[in-house]
């Protein structure tokens, strides 16, 4: 019985202190490193944590297609030219849970094909009509250990992609059908 109690008090040690260093890394002033955010009052105006902080940004709202009820919010790097469409999150060490990357061409595309070219992180990648109305979601995978990513695709049409956590849709219940409402940068 005193071997137990040592085992569990050993684990119980060993779990607290996980927590306690998983604390301290977040803190560390890597700015590749993004803290966990506490839970703030809905008075408080948090300053996001911008995922590229050379792109622009604009809030991505996705509303239901039938009901007009709001499923979620992000906020979204803008990747709005052949160069930073083609960098993307490539290369991002993680995507924290209310961030995104909007991809936005000068017109709507009958055909793109998206990749997981050096993605450290699992994507949904929505593609989205001109009107704002999403056409099709997909689930992706990130590369395991010694694959590229380049053979890991979804492909879709639209005019803008959207690219956040793989399950965000999912816990939101966004579905092809609903609707994207976001504000672009004045050229």
């Amino acid at each position: 019985m005193t071997g137990r109690l040592s085992r569990r008090a050993l684990t119980l040690l060993l779990v607290a202190l996980a927590l306690l260093l998983a604390g301290c890394i977040g803190s560390s002033g890597d700015p590749t490193a993004t803290p966990t955010p506490s839970p703030t009052p809905a008075t408080a105006s948090p300053t996001p944590t911008a995922v590229h902080p050379s792109y622009a940004n604009t809030t991505v709202t996705v509303f239901d297609d039938e009901t007009g009820e709001k499923r979620g919010r992000v906020e979204a790097a803008i990747a709005d030219d052949r160069s930073l469409r083609y960098t993307g999150l490539s290369e991002t060490a993680r995507l924290p849970a209310d961030r995104g990357m909007l991809f936005v061409y000068d017109e709507p595309q009958a055909e793109l094909t998206y990749v997981m070219r050096n993605m450290s992180f699992p994507l949904d990648i929505v593609f989205v009509h001109d009107d704002g109305t999403i056409q099709s979601i997909h689930h992706v995978r990130a590369p395991q250990a010694g694959e590229d990513g380049e053979s890991i695709t979804a492909s879709g049409e639209g005019q803008y992609v959207l690219e956040v956590n793989r399950g965000w849709t999912t816990d939101r219940g966004v579905e092809a059908g609903d609707r994207l409402e976001f504000e672009l940068p004045d050229e």
